[in-house]
């Protein structure tokens, strides 16, 4: 199973017109990942995730961020079953997420088709 870094190092390499900001926030618990920023203006928030399970574990505090921020927030996860495929998730469906894992149906899937939902938030 590849680390965080990882997914984050493969984000960053995706050809795209985002720029990404990788946060490391030890002050705020429940902060996403990552601050992306389109040429349309937009701002938006990235939770990164693996998983070896369909179940994906987030922490109460970040539960909580989602609950109260639910547009402009993602979560990306990949891992199984097939670790290639990155899965994307609305933070707007958090709970869901939390209950189903990996059965809830995703916006997007594959890191190019990700980067493009971020590259056309706002248009």
């Amino acid at each position: 199973m590849r680390l965080e870094k990882d997914l984050w190092r493969e984000l960053k390499r995706t050809k795209s017109k985002i720029n990404w900001t990788r946060l490391e926030n030890r002050c705020l618990f429940g902060t996403p990942d990552i601050l992306g920023y389109n040429n349309n203006g937009n701002f938006f928030l990235v939770e990164l995730k693996l998983t070896k399970v369909n179940k994906i574990r987030f922490s109460p505090h970040q539960i909580a961020f989602f609950v109260r921020h639910p547009k402009n927030s993602f979560v990306l996860v990949a891992g199984s079953p097939d670790p290639a495929l990155v899965r994307l998730y609305p933070g707007s469906r958090i709970l869901e997420l939390v209950n189903d894992g990996l059965r809830l149906e995703p916006l997007a899937c594959g890191l190019a088709a990700c980067v493009a939902l971020f590259e056309s938030l706002g248009a």
